[in-house]
């Protein structure tokens, strides 16, 4: 037997990584670019609530640190350049009209950082909630291209703002689905998402694939308002 064979033989026996051994994130510091919006704010809340350290961001440093007091937890509130600088994960979660130029200004402040972005590109007319598709193919495609020397993944698009904010709710009942290139970068962000109590990370593909994910909160709205709800998603068999 060649060596080659041996070390095909040998790479044959090594056994599969589980994927739900995830790393440990408790040290890390995450930043809430759009903190101050209700979907960065639950957000912060759930994460800072579970044990995390966490900036939330704002173009207005003064405002930041107000949402931060409000929240409490030991949340600290900064401009998102200084927001983007300190912490070692930065989620996006700042209204779609302004993602491009928010992400655009902070190229450098975000140089080799893991970018978790959570935007959801919609439009709304009189029949509801619509899918917009931006020219990069998706709000995650956009930032990685604006982004070319930060590691960006896509998560966290599913979760009611609401439940989010809402301090006698001790668990979140849903599933985040996490997409990125990188899949360390990926099991990063799905341990994050395991740190909030009744949630689990999903990794659910490449970047290529963050536009139907994006797009499925059009489907959540036209539930939430049929069934007075605040629906999230669990993936079966998994």
């Amino acid at each position: 037997m060649t060596s080659t064979d041996s070390a095909a033989q040998g790479a044959q026996k090594a056994p599969a990584k589980d994927p739900w051994d995830l790393p440990d994130v408790s040290g890390l510091v995450v930043g809430v670019l759009g903190g101050t919006g209700p979907q960065g704010k639950g957000l912060a809340y759930r994460l800072a609530r579970a044990g995390q350290k966490v900036i939330i961001g704002s173009r207005a440093a003064d405002r930041a640190r107000a949402a931060a007091a409000e929240l409490g937890n030991g949340v600290e509130g900064a401009d998102n350049a200084e927001t983007a600088r300190r912490s070692d994960i930065v989620i996006v979660a700042v209204p779609w009209e302004g993602h491009g130029e928010t992400l655009r200004s902070l190229r450098e402040e975000l140089a080799g950082k893991l970018v978790v972005d959570c935007v959801n590109p919609l439009g709304f007319d009189k029949k509801g909630a619509y899918a917009l598709k931006p020219e990069e193919g998706s709000a995650a495609e956009q930032a990685a291209a604006l982004l070319p020397d930060s590691r960006v993944t896509a998560a966290f698009h599913h979760l009611s703002a609401v439940l989010l904010q809402d301090p006698e709710i001790e668990e979140i009942d849903t599933d985040v689905m996490v997409l990125g290139e990188v899949r360390a970068d990926v099991e990063i962000v799905q341990a994050l998402a395991g740190r909030i109590p009744g949630m689990r990370g999903i990794f659910a593909g490449r970047l290529r694939n963050a536009h139907q994910v994006e797009s499925l909160v059009a489907n959540l709205i036209s539930v939430n308002r049929r069934y007075k709800a605040h629906a999230g998603l669990r993936v079966t068999d998994v």
